[in-house]
């Protein structure tokens, strides 16, 4: 994982036709997402600390949704490992994919807040 994250994970040409090419309104969406994910990535933690399968499901769904809007494939892939093993209650197997996401989130981090 970590070679990809060498790589840009967003798609920007992906990301700009979501929202019609409107480079103002992608912009927004990614401000509003930098204010959001460190919620959401809390109550990831949160649910981990506590054994709380259902709300790592929840959480870890929800911000799968709002990376693939940027096409950030590799934080895509570990919300979904991690929504799928709150699914299945496999609390155990959770740090190694919330260390991917994390470190996916923080380059996606960097790389909305350069956005011009």
């Amino acid at each position: 994982m970590s070679g990809q994250l060498q790589e840009q994970l967003l798609d920007r040409a992906n990301a700009l036709a979501r929202v019609g090419g409107d480079l103002d309104l992608l912009k927004e969406i990614a401000a509003l997402f930098l204010d959001e994910y460190p919620r959401e990535l809390d109550e990831i933690r949160t649910a981990l600390a506590s054994g709380d399968a259902h709300t790592l499901e929840r959480s870890a769904h929800g911000l799968k949704g709002a990376v693939a809007n940027f096409g950030a494939r590799p934080a895509v892939d570990a919300a979904f490992q991690l929504e799928q093993l709150g699914r299945a209650g496999k609390l155990e197997q959770v740090p190694v994919f919330l260390a991917e996401l994390e470190r996916a989130l923080a380059c996606l981090h960097a790389e909305l807040s350069a956005i011009q």
